[in-house]
């Protein structure tokens, strides 16, 4: 059958953008103008907009974006993505290689050494040659497809041509925000801060690092923001079955044959020594880099010999990562202003004169409390050392008081809201200061809607924090209830929103009403009930009512809620606000209670003991122990205190849980032990 000319049209026109674009951002040559090369772009553009069946799956097209994502899909890995264990020194990284040598039993071996980049670790999967999937590492298990998105870097190839291409294949990468875009995204905001400041409207907030902001873009909803962010990547890794590779390098060769971007300086060590060398070469070397870096990483390089020695519960025993010690800069202290967060803490933060960072410019760094600002002994003007560890902002570690000018007035914890002017409390047994004003100061009652709506709450991905502002400076809300009490009509009604975006929102809040009571009760935002509590909570009492009525003695009694947790739940319970905040939520639709979910009981022999799970076993995965545990009447416990009953010990256990055990008198079982009590 032959081929329309308009799919040829499209074909030819496919390839050669497709060879452009390689030869630019693999060969760094330009054999075209950027006017010829836009103007066979639109042309492509237009006829695939004609003739959208016949756009190739590695259409150029994709790298523009244009795609509206608004909810990013669960995928299971097929390869799980564990961490690496870290070292900070040259002793544990020659233990580590002591461990390597007895683990391979005097056999030969080499390693690879390659840097370790500050970015968002993703999974590529690529069928028959095409990019057909992208996944975020999320928990190891199961992350985001975010597909549309990553086809906007341009460095990766949407399609791989060779002889040795494998029909199935994942590709594991880091994607990053280059230094210098990330640069020039804050010299705009900067820009455009000084209309707003003219103008008097509300100033935008600059990106924090590019690691944040490298995750905050991949998580976008239109991929054509995305594509102007310019995102790049650096692969590390190819994974597949029957692979044809013996070893990491050869992999790695692999992949510089099919164009991925693979890092130029990754190096083969056949001894410790060398590694060490490679590690201290590129501890400077590395703020050459178009990214941040904070560390390197090590790998041994033969497949097999990795599959010999295998992995622990968290990480593969054949590789560690080395981080490097936290790079420091003098510069000028400016000002200090404070934060309120959404459970009333005030956070200072030190404003600093710029200076350039690990390859960034840094202008902000934490002071974390009072107590620290007074450590320090902090003065107006002083000459302060700030260093960079991978915090959202660095943080002051020191000053240099040889510099600190005459008369300089020491820097004073304020006594008052920034925001509200309520006087700040301090809690016994706490360094912070609160605002105790939690009905009406602003952003603590923003924060508290932005907890709600986030996604591990009500997952109401339709509201982010500028909707909420823009919803709280309108008097739309002042609490999380009146989420519910929002129409059509009342966000119709503000400034930029239309008949989409408004639907979308009022769409997302009545499918929140579907969330399962743990979410509803993480929601709320009680002190000290995080996700997992909020978990066991709701399972323990299995509704809101019953939680409500009992005591802090009955409630400390749930297995891992302690007094304090206790405590908080039923001062939160106490307060009339709050039991009238969860009468409304429950006359809005929410859910309170657990859906009855029936397990499979086969006995009662292990009822009223308590277990926690360490290492790997023979016979089952830890969560389908944690399931026969259950079924047989058991509980889980996550922590070993002295409520356990038994810690149940695989290969690997964590020490410090055995050691824990045997100092509280823990009876710790094996395997074997523990099916013959369940036999």
């Amino acid at each position: 059958m032959n081929t329309p000319p308009i799919e040829l049209e499209i074909r030819k026109l496919t390839d050669k953008i497709n060879y452009y674009n390689e030869k630019y951002y693999q060969s760094h040559i330009s054999e075209v103008s950027d006017y010829e090369f836009d103007q066979l772009l639109k042309q492509l553009e237009d006829l695939e907009q004609k003739h959208p069946k016949y756009k190739q799956p590695d259409s150029p097209t994709a790298r523009v974006g244009g795609t509206i994502t608004k909810d990013f899909v669960q995928v299971k890995h097929r390869y799980p993505m564990l961490s690496l264990s870290n070292t900070y020194n040259e002793t544990e990284m020659r233990e580590f290689d002591e461990r390597i040598q007895k683990g391979l039993e005097g056999q030969p071996y080499s390693y690879i050494c390659e840097m370790k980049y500050d970015g968002v670790a993703m999974s590529l999967t690529y069928e028959n040659g095409i990019l057909t999937q992208a996944v975020t590492r999320g928990d190891g298990e199961q992350g985001d497809d975010v597909t549309a998105n990553i086809k906007t870097i341009k460095t990766l190839p949407l399609k791989v041509v060779g002889d040795d291409v494998p029909a199935y294949f994942e590709v594991r990468g880091e994607v990053y925000l280059p230094l210098e875009s990330f640069e020039k995204i804050n010299q705009e905001i900067e820009g455009e801060n000084i209309e707003r400041q003219i103008q008097g409207k509300k100033l935008l907030t600059p990106l924090a690092n590019p690691r944040n902001a490298a995750s905050g873009t991949v998580k976008m909803q239109d991929s054509s923001v995305v594509a102007k962010r310019k995102l790049a990547c650096f692969v590390y890794d190819l994974l597949g079955e029957n692979l044809p590779f013996q070893t990491h390098e050869e992999s790695l060769e692999a992949l510089k044959r099919w164009k991925f971007p693979v890092f130029h300086n990754n190096q083969k060590c056949t001894n410790i020594d060398e590694v060490l060398a490679y590690i201290k070469a590129w501890e400077t070397k590395r703020f050459t880099l178009p990214l941040d870096t904070d560390g390197a990483v090590v790998k041994l390089n033969d497949k097999m010999q990795r599959e010999s020695l295998g992995f622990t519960a968290k990480s593969p025993r054949w590789a560690i990562a080395y981080k490097y010690k936290a790079e420091t800069a003098a510069t000028i202290l400016e000002s200090v202003t404070y934060q309120v967060g959404r459970t009333g803490a005030v956070t200072p933060v030190a404003n600093l004169k710029p200076v350039k960072l690990a390859g960034t410019t840094v202008k902000r760094a934490t002071l974390h409390n009072a107590n620290e600002i007074a450590r320090l002994d902090l003065h107006e003007k002083d000459t302060v050392f700030v260093e960079k560890s991978g915090e959202i902002i660095p943080k002051i570690t020191g000053v240099d008081k040889t510099k600190r000018q005459l008369f300089a007035q020491p820097i004073i914890y304020i006594k008052n809201c920034p925001e509200c002017n309520t006087p700040l409390v301090q809690n016994d047994g706490e360094v912070a200061f609160y605002c105790p004003n939690d009905k009406s100061c602003p952003p603590q009652i923003k924060a508290k809607i932005e907890h709600f709506v986030s996604r591990k709450a009500m997952n109401i991905d339709s509201l982010g924090g500028k909707t909420i502002e823009t919803f709280f400076d309108n008097k739309l809300i002042r609490d999380i209830t009146d989420l519910y009490q929002l129409n059509f009509q009342r966000i119709r009604n503000l400034d930029g929103f239309k008949d989409t975006s408004t639907n979308n929102i009022l769409k997302g809040i009545d499918a929140s009403k579907q969330q399962p009571f743990a979410k509803v009760l993480f929601g709320l935002g009680i002190r000290y009930v995080g996700e997992t509590v909020a978990e066991k909570l709701a399972t323990y009492f299995g509704t809101i009512d019953a939680m409500m009525k009992a005591s802090v003695e009955e409630l400390a009694q749930v297995p891992e809620i302690g007094q304090k947790i206790a405590e908080s739940l039923a001062n939160y319970f106490a307060e009339a606000d709050n039991v009238a905040r969860i009468q409304a939520l429950k006359k809005a639709g929410l859910q309170f209670e657990n859906q009855q979910v029936v397990k499979e009981i086969l006995s009662d022999k292990l009822a009223g003991k308590t277990f926690v799970i360490s290492g790997t076993f023979d016979n089952y995965g830890r969560e389908e122990l944690a399931e026969v545990i259950e079924q047989h009447s058991g509980k889980i416990l996550s922590g070993v205190s002295g409520k356990l009953s038994y810690l149940l010990a695989g290969k690997d256990a964590g020490s410090s849980k055995l050691d824990k055990a045997q100092k509280l008198g823990v009876a710790v079982i094996s395997e074997a032990e523990f099916l013959e009590m369940i036999k």
